[in-house]
């Protein structure tokens, strides 16, 4: 197993992420295990936090690294909550307000068009000059009420019209197929190991 440290916490999305690559003989370690603090995320795109993130856990542990940034972009909101997904009812981190403020701030508007990104960064060591990078994108609407109790964030909101329910209704492995994490790891693991596509 070649050993990958994962720049987050994030027990849910480190669960998502080892369906996915364990396979592929990778073994997945949260930063946490490895006395690694959590990475500054000042920037206003999603690949500067992934990045900043994937450099600081690779910086501190001497291993490969894989972080991902990823959140929710709502079009009548003009892309927001985008970065600021996990945070957007402020501090501490509440999946259940942010779903409330989102209500609320979508209120007034008809359209209810919304997408998940998910930008996934891979870098050999701290300073890798070519760090592999990939993006994933999921489509769907926001439902004026939480539907479902799996998923996590803003899962119980996202209706995806392909299967007629919420992300947060769907079991994890339809969901660990097709959700905007699955694509962007998909393409990352393209990228990474060609030949396995």
């Amino acid at each position: 197993m070649k050993r990958l440290v994962l720049a987050s916490n994030n027990a849910k999305k480190l669960k998502e992420l080892d369906a996915i690559l364990a396979p592929l003989g990778w073994e997945l370690i949260p930063q946490g295990e490895l006395g690694v603090d959590e990475a500054e995320e000042p920037h206003v795109t999603f690949v500067e936090n992934a990045l900043a993130k994937a450099r600081h856990a690779a910086r501190i542990t001497g291993l490969p690294a894989l972080a991902d940034d990823s959140g929710l972009c709502v079009e009548a909101l003009g892309g927001a909550p985008g970065v600021y997904s996990a945070r957007y009812a402020g501090e501490p981190k509440s999946d259940a307000r942010n779903n409330e403020k989102l209500l609320a701030e979508l209120a007034p508007h008809a359209n209810r068009a919304a997408h998940f990104v998910s930008l996934i960064v891979f870098v050999r060591h701290a300073d890798d000059p070519q760090p592999v990078i990939a993006e994933g994108e999921w489509h769907g609407q926001i439902v004026a009420e939480e539907r479902g109790a799996g998923g996590f964030g803003y899962d119980p909101l996202f209706f995806v019209a392909e299967f007629g329910c919420t992300a947060a209704e769907l079991d994890a492995a339809t969901k660990n197929g097709v959700s905007h994490r699955a694509r962007a790891l998909q393409a990352l693991v393209e990228r990474i190991h060609p030949s396995r596509h």
